[in-house]
């Protein structure tokens, strides 16, 4: 095997039709800079034991069962962002992106969280309003899933949130032009500093361009992590129509891990 190769690379040549010998793209360079193989990551192994969930366990309300796990994340130490949730959306053509956002509010009506009008999730919102959010929250081994519609939320609450923020994050919603592309990080310096200027002094007012939105779950599944990939999976739905749920607004079903 030629120095800086390994069986992962051995086999990526065999793949591609390289031979023996020959390198691949970069080769030269990472023997120059002795870079590290890739990782082996199919060998990542670790087992889930810190609880199980049954059917017993769960609130007949999902935003009951959201608010308990919440709570246990926040109160975890190792939990550094328990707010934090994996936001996708898509184009009408179906291209999905995904990124985290921090949830900034939530009761029985839906999740809510703040962003710029031209951002990338806004625009794609604003032709697919058909979301889906993610909680995933390591130590605990728990995931929370949530699909739904979004919806811009009222101008007032936008207002009420904004006022809440620190000096410099409202700074930074007025500095941002969201997912435009910038020509180096001292234009959006120079822009916050500029802003800083014209504001001292008084009140910063919420962006023509910045809201909230709220996401009206239609489906929200619990997920506790379980030794030998046997996890614990509870969905909550909204029923059909016809459909008997013993006089409660949601439908909770087991799913197979």
């Amino acid at each position: 095997m030629i120095r800086g190769s390994s069986p992962v690379k051995s086999n990526l040549r065999s793949i591609l039709g390289v031979p023996t010998g020959r390198c691949l793209l970069h080769d030269y360079k990472m023997e120059q800079t002795e870079r590290p193989d890739l990782l082996d990551v199919a060998s990542f192994r670790r087992d889930y034991h810190h609880a199980e969930l049954r059917g017993t366990d769960l609130a007949h309300d999902p935003f009951v069962q959201f608010h308990a796990w919440l709570n246990e994340a926040t109160a975890c130490p190792a939990v550094l962002e328990s707010t934090a949730m994996v936001l996708s959306t898509s184009s009408p053509e179906g291209e999905v992106s995904s990124r985290v956002v921090l949830l900034k509010g939530y009761d029985e009506t839906g999740f809510r969280f703040f962003t710029n009008m031209g951002s990338r999730k806004a625009l794609q919102i604003a032709s697919n309003n058909s979301v889906s959010l993610l909680f995933y929250w390591e130590p605990l081994e728990r995931q929370i899933q949530i699909n739904g519609i979004a919806s811009i939320l009222p101008r007032s609450e936008t207002e009420a949130y904004f006022a809440s923020r620190p000096r410099g994050s409202r700074i930074g919603a007025w500095a941002s032009r969201q997912s435009m592309v910038l020509p180096d990080r001292e234009t959006l310096d120079r822009q916050a500093t500029e802003l800083e200027e014209r504001f001292s002094g008084q009140e910063i007012p919420v962006p023509d361009f910045w809201r909230g939105y709220q996401v009206a779950p239609r489906k929200i599944e619990f997920w506790q992590g379980r030794p030998n990939r046997l996890h614990d999976r509870f969905r909550y739905r909204r029923p059909v129509q016809g459909e008997s749920t013993c006089g409660t607004e949601w439908v909770i079903e087991r799913l197979s891990p």
